[in-house]
């Protein structure tokens, strides 16, 4: 019945700004087969799998969210080279941290406070 996860939403405010960061930071190519909706948006292919964007308003603005991503609501993506990924957090500006647990996961957020984990392959 279920064979997998096909992909993650993130609410984002500034479309653009958003797009700064998933495509000029983590270095996603924008999916040109986003059909047409009744919101802006963007699709990034990320292996077999998407994130979606929706410029849409955010229902928990104000909402008290935990400092570290790995204790939040997150998607994990499989990185290849934990050294390039920090080093481009760190020329960008972003600030990250390190798994709590011990394992070599890096956890940051995007420009809307959205938490994204990195697992190292």
């Amino acid at each position: 019945m279920i064979t997998g996860i096909h992909h993650s939403s993130f609410l984002v405010a500034d479309l653009t700004c958003a797009r700064e960061f998933y495509e000029g930071v983590l270095g996603l190519l924008p999916d040109p087969n986003r059909p047409v909706m009744s919101f802006d948006g963007v699709w990034y292919d990320v292996g077999n799998q998407q994130i979606h964007l929706m410029r849409l308003p955010n229902p928990e603005t104000g909402l008290s969210r935990p400092e570290h991503g790995g204790r939040d609501r997150h998607v994990a993506l499989s990185v290849s080279n934990r050294r390039a990924l920090i080093e481009q957090l760190e020329r960008s500006g972003v600030a990250y941290t390190l798994s709590q647990s011990g394992r070599g996961a890096v956890f940051c957020r995007d420009p809307d406070n959205n938490a994204i984990e990195f697992i190292f392959s």
